[in-house]
This record gives structure tokens, sequence and C-alpha cells, in this order.
């Protein structure tokens, strides 16, 4: 099969300019956590295992990234990222436990800082500003920023996990012609086994499926598409029994495999193998209807040559999840959940008109990036505030072959990406740095620097990130740099760091500490206080709470007033004179409260849930 033939036609000779296409459609591709080793694009040492031929040939057909990143180790923030166009610190969400308040344990002296239920839904996303230039919306998969994909501005959206759940059985429990949930789908490909040369048969997919149906029911809309795979997360399984036969025979290992975790090192899990292979299945159905359907704002011209592909990954791989080992990600370090290289190094490619077919670009790219890049390619508009704080650059001119830097607004070259997760106990909690050949950390912990050197003139030198050089005087000018960047967008973002943990066994400063909390319902007015003898409080918010006695309703949120106060949130709360004193008054309809306080001494305290009538 001969598969992305328009495109690559379309790609040669002269290539097509982006601009002889009005509002051009645009697609994101976004799988979950697929690591940069993960698929066959940029193999460093032993080749993937998994066979990833349809993301092979959209690279072949348009331009990959090998310095491709996401904005964060982890997925929440990776997505929110991408759908404002700002830095994930900025937005206050760093993290994926939104709305969760996690006390800290005895042995560990710092907490991470808490994060609200959901995106603020007063910042301007993607889809609304698509919408307002007259482009058609649709979110199909994983949403994973709280509440769903309709308060932000999607106007069709499908949030099914599609093939991708939990299995009584991941040995035998496979999808068949005659089951009615995971029917198999009629397309047959890639033609990977050689005892099956007409191709494997893959179960249906509501995720691939949906989004397929949008793109069919825009018509001479232009459409904006955000499918999100919840593969190749936990749990690893897989219901398409060919794929998993075929894996297992050319891992070496037996079919159907014994039960119990998959402990062989390296990338030798078959089930794993399967759910990447699959995604790749899915990225060339949604190829196939773009390359076969007609675009009718453009007679004479198929949908793959007017619409662009964003496909990439919302953080690094995950290498291990209790015994079961997933994948490896070496030689890059560590991975999901940390900001070193295998966190946040992500595979990235981008086709579409006016993009040389078979290109690469080895600079630094983010997905902060494509709400930029976006606009730009779509010659969309919105207003010059909702520009201001976009932690991404415009890099149209570069997939257009305009320029081979990407530039600010001010002509200035991009130097650096930035990373903040103060999150997941104190090997993790920390902010990042890249910067031509070198990375740097700030590791609050130890309250240190660690310094790397990844590359050394552009030429692989430790990517594996083992030899830390911040105590070597010779490179003492380079950590004060980095260190001045990264201290200044950590301030300039208002980005949340670690607190003290006021529940550590060792903690040598006193923290803050509750003598009560009280409720008028007259007033509605909740107030709290602080015994004198310890720190004053200089930062309070109301955090408003469901009923902990009511069963939680899933799917439902609870609001207050406009619908806006949703539980989880958080709300500045007054602090009195003496600073001891907090208080808020709490909107009609939020059952509970609990105070967050923040003291002098930078221990961060949470209070009991308080009840109150309605």
């Amino acid at each position: 099969m001969k598969r992305f033939a328009t495109m690559m036609s379309m790609a040669a000779g002269l290539v097509l300019s982006a601009t002889a296409i009005e509002q051009p459609n645009i697609l994101i591709f976004y799988v979950d956590d697929l690591g940069w080793q993960d698929v066959q694009l940029n193999e460093l040492d032993n080749p993937c295992p998994y066979e990833t031929p349809n993301i092979r040939k959209l690279a072949e057909a348009g331009m990959n990234f090998s310095q491709g990143y996401a904005s964060a180790p982890t997925c929440a923030p990776s997505r929110a990222g991408i759908i404002t166009g700002q830095h994930p610190a900025r937005l206050g969400l760093t993290h994926v436990d939104l709305g969760v308040i996690k006390k800290g344990r005895k042995d560990e002296r710092l907490i991470a800082p808490y994060l609200e239920s959901h995106l603020n839904l007063d910042e301007l996303t993607l889809a609304d500003a698509m919408k307002q230039n007259g482009y058609r919306t649709g979110h199909s998969g994983k949403w994973h920023v709280g509440l769903t994909a309709a308060s932000y501005g999607f106007e069709v959206v499908d949030q099914d996990r599609g093939v991708h759940r939990g299995m009584d059985d991941r040995t035998r429990d496979f999808a068949t012609a005659k089951d009615r949930k995971y029917p198999l789908s009629k397309e047959k490909y890639p033609p990977f086994s050689k005892k099956k040369p007409e191709g494997i048969s893959y179960p249906y997919d509501r995720v691939t499926e949906s989004a397929i149906q949008f793109m069919k029911d825009s018509g001479d809309q232009p459409f904006f598409l955000n499918l999100c795979h919840w593969m190749v997360h936990w749990p690893v399984l897989t219901r398409n029994g060919e794929l998993l036969e075929y894996y297992c025979d050319k891992m070496g290992q037996p079919f159907p495999p014994k039960r119990g975790a998959m402990t062989l090192p390296g990338q030798q899990n078959p089930y794993f193998a399967a759910m990447v292979t699959t995604v790749d299945w899915s990225l060339g159905r949604v190829v196939d209807f773009l390359e076969k359907t007609d675009d009718p704002r453009n007679p004479g011209k198929k949908l793959i040559e007017t619409t662009y592909i964003f496909f990439s990954s919302d953080n690094g791989g995950a290498e291990i999840k209790g015994k079961e080992i997933i994948s490896d990600n070496y030689p890059l370090k560590y991975g999901k959940k940390h900001a070193e290289e295998g966190g946040v190094r992500v595979p990235m490619v981008i086709a579409g008109p006016g993009i040389a077919p078979a290109s690469e670009f080895d600079g630094l790219i983010n997905q902060l990036d494509f709400f930029p890049t976006i606009l730009s390619l779509t010659g969309s508009k919105i207003a010059a505030k909702d520009q201001q704080n976009f932690g991404g650059l415009d890099i149209s001119s570069l997939l257009t072959g305009q320029s081979r830097k990407i530039v600010d607004a001010t002509g200035a070259e991009r130097d650096y990406l930035w990373w903040h997760f103060p999150h997941n106990g104190a090997n993790a909690m920390k902010s990042a740095i890249r910067s031509g050949d070198y990375k740097l950390y700030k590791r609050y912990a130890t309250d240190d620097y660690e310094l790397y050197r990844l590359y050394n003139g552009g030429k692989r030198h430790d990517i594996e990130e083992q030899k830390d050089l911040s105590k070597n005087p010779e490179f003492s000018a380079e950590v004060a740099r980095l260190a001045a960047i990264l201290e200044g967008e950590l301030a300039g973002n208002n980005a949340k760091e670690p607190y003290l943990n006021p529940d550590y066994a060792e903690k040598t400063t006193k923290p803050a500490t509750i003598a009560s909390v009280s409720f008028k319902a007259s007033s509605r007015k909740a107030r709290l206080a602080v015994k004198k003898s310890g720190p004053a409080v200089q930062e309070a918010y109301v955090i408003y709470c469901r009923d902990p006695k009511k069963p939680k309703v899933k799917g439902r949120h609870g609001s207050a007033g406009d619908g806006t106060e949703v539980f989880g949130m958080k709300r500045p709360a007054t602090i009195g004179a003496d600073g001891c004193t907090v208080s808020a008054t709490i909107p009609e309809g939020i059952p509970a409260v609990r105070f967050l306080l923040i003291d002098t001494n930078d221990f961060q305290t949470y209070s009991e849930v308080q009840l109150h009538s309605n």
C-alpha cells in the first residue's frame, strides 16, 4: 500500500506555498506517554523495536524535530500549555494532581504546591481562537485539564477512552469480529506479518473514528481537531491479539504471554509494543482519510494538501509501573515525572502545506510554539493582550523554509527552554533550563544546581546526564548565567516552588498552628485564626470543597454563582492586620471549605474541611 503518496507528490519539486491556501485545517495528533525512543524517528544506539511506519512516513512528508520538547514531564500541564500557549508555571498547573490535597509524610521536608481543580476558564484557548476565526473545533479522546473540552471552546467533544480500556485478563480477552463493543476495523494495515500478507486486523477505536467523523461533518468549514489518544499510558494492554502475537514472535516470547508483570529489561514488553503500533495505525487511518477526501473549499485538492498535522507526545516515556517494565528511554535519563531529558524530550513531527518533505531541524522546539505558529499558518487574529503571555514562538517561517532560525518578535534567536516541576518527591522536585549544549537543574531538595553538557559543539557528549559539572570552576560562569535566566523566568511567571512540610519530623523552624476555624451562616463568612506564638500568615486562600459525607458523582462538577467557582478551586482570603486571622465570604452553593495557608517561615498548611449549611 502506497501510504502518503498524495502528500509526497504534493511536496515534490516546488513546495506548495502555504499562503495559497486560505484557512488551512489544523490537526493535533497527541499521544500519551510516548517516549522519544519509542518511535522509529530519532534512534540512538539500538534501533527502536516498535514498528511505526506511519509516523515514519509522516516525517518523510514533513519536518522531524530531533530536539522537540514538551513543556512539562507530565500530562495535564503539557496539555494546558498547548491549549493556552502559556507555560504551565504561569498557569499554576504543573502536575496532574488537580484539586487533590496531599499532606506530606513525616520523612519529607518539602511539600508540593496545591493545584486547582481545572484550568482557569478565563484563559483564551486555541479552540477559542480558532472558533473566533471561523473554524469548526473538535476534540476526541483524553482531555485531563479539568472539566471537559466543551468548557474550553470545543464545539464537538468525544472524550471516550476508545480501545484503551481495562481488561479482566490481558493475555486472552481480545476483540473479535463478534464483539459488539470492539468489532474489528475494516481497515487491515500495516501489513507486518509474513503469515498474513493482507495485514493485521485492528479493533474498532472510537477515539480514531470520532475524529474522522468530525472531519467528515465539517463540510466546507475549516476545522481544528485535537485528537488525543489515551494510549500508550498505563494500563499496558492490547485488545489486538494478532498484533500481540506478532510482537511475541518478534521478541522471542511465548503467546499467549503468561499472566503477571512483564519484567524483561529494555524495550521487550509486547503489550506496550502493540499499543505503540496501534497508535501508529490510528495515524495511518486518519491520514488515509485525508488522502482520499476532497477538500470542498479548495477544488482539485485533497484534505491532505490543505491540512497541517502536528504530531507529538505529552511527556517522555513511562519506564516502569510497580513490577512491570514498560519501556526504556536510554540513553536519555529517567522518564515521565522527571525534568531530565527522558521526561521532557518527545517525538515531534509537523507536516502540511509549504513544509519540505523529509526535512529536519535539530534546534530547540517547544510545544508552546504550537499556538502562535497555528495562528500564523492559518492567518488567524487574536487580541494583542492575549499574546502577551505566550511561552513559545512562531516557527512558521522555519516550517515553510523561509528561515533556518527561530526568532522572537525582536529578531533575537531562541537561546533556551525551561521547565518547572515542584512535585513527586525530593528527587524529582526540580526546575530546569536547556541552552545550547548545556542543561542546568535547580534542585529544591538540596537547594543547589546541577549542570550537564549534553552536547559539545552540537555533537553528542553527555546526553545521558552522568557527569555533573556544577562544582567544576571551569563551568562556574555557565552555572551563574543559566541560574540567573532560570530564576528570572520563575519569578516572572510567578512559579510556585515547593513549600516546607509542617508534618516533617525533623523541621528546625515552626509552622503556623491553626487555633480555630468558624463559619457564620447569616453572613456566609468563614474565619480562621492561628496561634500568635508562631509565624504569621503571608498568603491565604479558601478552597471550595464537596460535602465529604456525600458520594462524589462521576462526571459532575459543583458550582456556585455563575458556574465558574467549581469545587477544588481556590480563592484569595483576607489576612488580618496582625497576620494571625484570615477570613473569606463563601458563595451560596458551596457546602464546605478548607483554608490553605503559607506562613512567614514558608510552611504550607491546610485546615480540615469545614461543613456549612446551605
